[in-house]
């Protein structure tokens, strides 16, 4: 017994210090376990996908064009109750920081509740289904709950290869820093991670909340992960934006994104492997690490790492992509799982690549029992 006590903390020991002094993860350079239960940490805005194949009658009633992406008006408040009275539906947790999470979860597999997922939810029958189908994706979802607005939710309406998406974030925009990230049992979940992931779209939510979970990553040399997620993101909350850049070792985002946030910096270009490298040079609090860029774009080459190299993405024919609206969340899930495993920046764009290429081959973000990854 004394042996294995002996052991353990040796382990611990060495583990605190292989995380102290390199400049990437420790399991770049020593392999030891990582994937544990809540390692893994998102926190953003949770929608419930509703998905249903719809007329043009049901378009047309609510002025939805076939190919869309919008925000809900009060025009559009009787759309969801009609959509799953009157069609076939189907559900799914959804919401772009909780896509990646529960991506980052499939590719792992086992064990479950890896990724652990904060987000602000409705006391409603919506939100009933949502918690359901974050525990059926093996993600470890606290819900903040409250019955001044509805869950937040986004019907995909289907006509032919086409989706319309109309988002209707309600409770999403009512997180609460303190009546739920602030509180001892959650905190806990937020200390237990060593990897943390939070899409820009919380930014217009919760700066504080955000803050406080990037600065407990930074002085405890943890990854923080963020997106640009949008460009109205860059250009409208770019003072948000910039009081968390300073703690973001990982930065994804897109060539759109990555343009009009140069834009709003003055970077003056447009070249996406100069911008990274200008977003690389922001100032950054934790020294030990280097900021990593990300930049994705599209079919092109991915750009990425510390010396700004580009990686091809994986072939697809054409007549084989379905929908890509998820392409984003799925690539940074995947690259999440890489980083959550402590696998090398090359194996985490190798496994975001993977992940991309099979959500574009399937209607909403979805995908099959098992990976085929290697």
């Amino acid at each position: 017994v004394l042996w294995r006590l002996f052991a353990a903390c040796l382990l611990a020991s060495q583990d605190q210090k292989c995380l102290s002094k390199t400049v990437q993860p420790c399991g770049w350079l020593c392999a030891h376990k990582a994937e544990t239960a809540n390692s893994l940490f998102g926190m953003g805005n949770p929608l419930l996908d509703i998905s249903a194949v719809v007329d043009k009658d049901f378009l047309d009633k609510y002025s939805l064009k076939p190919n869309d992406q919008i925000l809900a008006e009060d025009k559009h408040k009787a759309l969801f109750d009609e959509l799953v009275k009157k069609f076939k539906v189907e559900y799914h947790a959804g919401g772009a920081t909780q896509n990646s999470i529960k991506i980052a979860q499939w590719m792992i597999q086992e064990p479950h509740n890896v990724g652990t997922f904060f987000g602000c939810i409705g006391k409603d029958k919506f939100g009933e289904i949502l918690k359901q189908k974050a525990k059926e994706t093996h993600v470890d979802a606290h819900y903040y709950e409250q019955d001044e607005e509805p869950t937040g939710t986004c019907a995909a309406c289907i006509t032919g290869d086409n989706r319309s998406l109309v988002a209707n974030l309600a409770a999403a925009n009512c997180y609460k820093k303190e009546k739920h990230l602030d509180l001892e049992e959650n905190w806990k979940l937020v200390e237990k991670a060593r990897v943390y992931y939070i899409a820009g779209f919380f930014l217009t939510v919760s700066v504080e909340s955000i803050l406080k979970v990037a600065k407990h990553a930074s002085e405890n040399n943890k990854l923080f992960c963020m997106n640009l997620s949008a460009p109205f993101i860059c250009q409208f909350f770019k003072d948000s934006l910039m009081q968390v850049m300073p703690y973001i070792d990982v930065l994804f985002g897109n060539e759109t994104e990555a343009t009009a946030f140069a834009k709003e910096q003055d970077f003056e270009t447009e070249d996406i492997q100069e911008i990274a490298k200008k977003a690389q040079a922001l100032p950054k609090v934790n020294k030990k690490r280097q900021r990593i860029v990300v930049f994705t774009q599209g079919k092109d080459d991915t750009v990425m790492g510390d010396k700004i190299e580009t990686f091809p993405v994986l072939k697809i024919d054409p007549k084989d992509i379905v929908d890509t609206n998820g392409a984003g969340d799925a690539f940074v899930g995947g690259f999440l799982s890489g980083l959550v495993q402590e696998k090398p920046l090359d194996q985490c764009v190798k496994a975001a690549h993977y992940s991309a290429n099979v959500i574009i081959r399937r209607a909403g973000c979805t995908f099959p029992e098992k990976p085929d990854f290697k």
